[in-house]
């Protein structure tokens, strides 16, 4: 009874892991192409690379919000002076939070 027992212990743990197996399967899954097969579909890939390059680019801003907006942003041309060069601002308040 206890050897029945063990096996049967052991088939329930066993399953889980028979369950997580890959399915290997080294063989082609079918016949290969026929020439005409490949053919049609290089000619499918070429129609669909053409249709690609018809699409045009977006040059138009993806600002949904821009017409909200009273003036344009503006447009800083020269770097802002460094941290280092002004002068050290002051602290206010407490320090206890």
């Amino acid at each position: 009874m206890k050897l029945f027992r063990l096996a049967a212990v052991l088939a329930v743990l066993a399953g889980p892991a028979y369950a997580q197996m890959p399915n290997l399967n080294l063989l082609q899954d079918g016949p290969s192409k026929s020439p005409e097969e490949k053919a049609a579909e290089a000619e499918r890939e070429k129609a669909y690379k053409e249709t690609l390059k018809k699409i045009p680019d977006s040059k138009a801003s993806n600002d949904p919000w821009g017409g909200m907006r009273s003036d344009p942003p503006k447009q800083s041309a020269a770097p802002k002076a460094s941290a280092a060069t002004s002068a050290p601002k002051k602290k206010s308040g407490t320090a206890a939070n």
